[in-house]
């Protein structure tokens, strides 16, 4: 159990930061899946993340925009394909 400060602060108890590497001053990052879990990651610091994309399999050439758009066109079809068939 974590107590929620009024200011909407918690504390995240050690042996989870000590498990994720988190470190004081850090971040982490709440997301919620699709069950309505909520999952909690660590954020690597800029430093840390500097260089990945250059050695990343996932690189391109192809504009952030660009890559965005197909994305949510993408998305979109699925939504409606979803809603079309009732899933």
């Amino acid at each position: 159990m974590v107590a929620v400060t009024k200011h909407g602060q918690a504390t995240i108890p050690k042996r989870f930061r000590e498990k994720l590497g988190i470190e004081a001053p850090g971040k982490v990052l709440f997301r919620e899946t699709d069950e309505g879990a909520v999952i909690v990651e660590q954020v690597r610091s800029p430093s840390e993340m500097r260089g990945f994309a250059a050695h990343s399999e996932a690189t391109t050439d192809e504009p952030a925009t660009a890559i965005l758009r197909d994305k949510r066109e993408q998305d979109r079809d699925d939504r409606e394909s979803e809603f079309a068939t009732g899933e």
